[in-house]
């Protein structure tokens, strides 16, 4: 990944941890690990890889449920505060600094790999979604939820009513934890992204079953379950989805 996306998540990092912790201490922390245990196969153990786990969200919560967890992210300040926040949950998770495209692991690894808000960073997402294929073992599957986060510079009906929400929101005490500067600079790293100007999920069920996924399950909006009031009005325009996709 390049030096200059890096830094924008390792400048991130703490305001981004700050989130994580309120949403541990919210309702988001057991809709989260419902709606992960519901995309799992019944297993006695179950080994889990979590791409970009940023400040550890995600490997808390399932290192909580009993989980065998390895977490990746591309940012060094993301680790430290992921493995920070694991520790306070007294949880044990094996963190490691990889991007979610290049992961040295071994073919047929792992039951389940999660990914949240990753694949729209990709420069590569299709080989991203191959080693990821690989990296499953025979029954395994993937899990993937993220949004058209920036569709909006593409389409400017999108950006008119995404200003008008972010407004809106903001008025109703929604704090976004990012700044004007922050703002700027993670739409230009968009403009660069060719996830950006791709129409999701459609697009990744098409990259998932060229990979040789079988079934592919999705869900095109989960953000009833997941919000508040107030990110709903902000992401109403990016409504999140789920994708599980499985091997066999």
């Amino acid at each position: 990944m390049e030096l200059s996306i890096q830094n924008y998540w390792n400048n991130r990092a703490k305001t981004f941890s700050q989130k994580i912790n309120e949403d541990m201490n919210s309702f988001k922390k057991e809709t989260w690990a419902k709606i992960i245990k519901d995309k799992v196969a019944d297993k006695d153990k179950v080994k889990v890889l979590d791409i970009g786990t940023g400040p550890g969200f995600f490997a808390i919560i399932m290192a909580q449920m009993g989980y065998d967890v390895t977490a990746v992210d591309c940012s060094d300040t993301m680790l430290q505060e992921a493995k920070g926040n694991a520790e306070l949950a007294g949880v044990k998770v094996n963190f490691i600094k990889s991007d979610g495209e290049e992961l040295n692991f071994q073919k047929e690894s792992f039951d389940l790999i999660v990914s949240r808000n990753v694949t729209w960073t990709l420069k590569e997402p299709e080989k991203a979604y191959k080693n990821w294929f690989n990296l499953l073992k025979e029954d395994g599957r993937v899990v993937i939820f993220d949004a058209n986060w920036y569709l909006r510079l593409v389409k400017p009906e999108l950006k008119e009513e995404y200003e008008k929400n972010m407004e809106l929101a903001k008025d109703m005490g929604h704090d976004f934890k990012i700044n004007e500067r922050q703002r700027e600079e993670c739409e230009n790293i968009a403009k660069n992204i060719p996830m950006t100007y791709k129409l999701r999920p459609e697009w990744d069920k098409e990259a998932l079953t060229q990979c040789g996924f079988k079934k592919i399950i999705i869900e095109k909006d989960i953000s009833d379950s997941i919000y508040t009031e107030e990110e709903k009005i902000a992401h109403k325009t990016t409504p999140m989805f789920s994708i599980c996709a499985c091997k066999l």
